[in-house]
């Protein structure tokens, strides 16, 4: 019977790991970034009226109703991090009732529309949320970050 070397057989190994590893990890890198969507040159202040939100996958979207200058009323998408992440920094279903008047920290979306990408919220009670944004290469509060600061 003939003999397998020891050194095919390790080689085969790390080579089998290394397609293991990134066929695994290759849909990580079809997430698109914060740059993809929004831009830090256009810092927001969303004040407005909770009229929903889901907490989903792959990005947790708030809604609100936000009252113009003018008297009249702009609907917003405001988007959040994975329900994992929100839920590990406390975040849940709860947080942001139907009816509740919120803030939101953050940035606007690059093609103008009423989309923002959130850095930081502030609930009704006073509660100051942090990093309830997703992507990792999201830049921190605009330096109008509300309390807490812009980091």
């Amino acid at each position: 019977m003939p003999r397998i070397s020891t050194a095919r057989v390790t080689w085969g190994a790390v080579a089998l790991a290394a397609v293991l590893d990134f066929l695994v990890s290759a849909p990580a890198f079809g997430h698109h970034a914060f740059a993809a969507d929004y831009t830090v040159g256009k810092p927001i202040v969303i004040k407005g009226t909770v009229t929903k939100f889901y907490l989903v996958n792959p990005h947790s979207w708030l809604y609100l109703a936000v009252r113009n200058p003018d008297g009249t009323i702009s609907n917003w998408g405001i988007e959040f991090g994975a329900p994992f992440s929100l839920n590990e920094n406390g975040i849940t279903k709860s947080t942001f009732p139907v009816g509740s008047e919120v803030t939101i920290y953050g940035y606007r979306s690059k093609s103008g529309k009423n989309f923002g990408y959130a850095v930081r919220g502030i609930l009704p009670d006073g509660r100051v949320l942090r990093n309830i944004g997703g992507a990792n290469d999201a830049p921190p509060p605009p330096p109008s970050g509300g309390p807490g600061g812009a980091g």
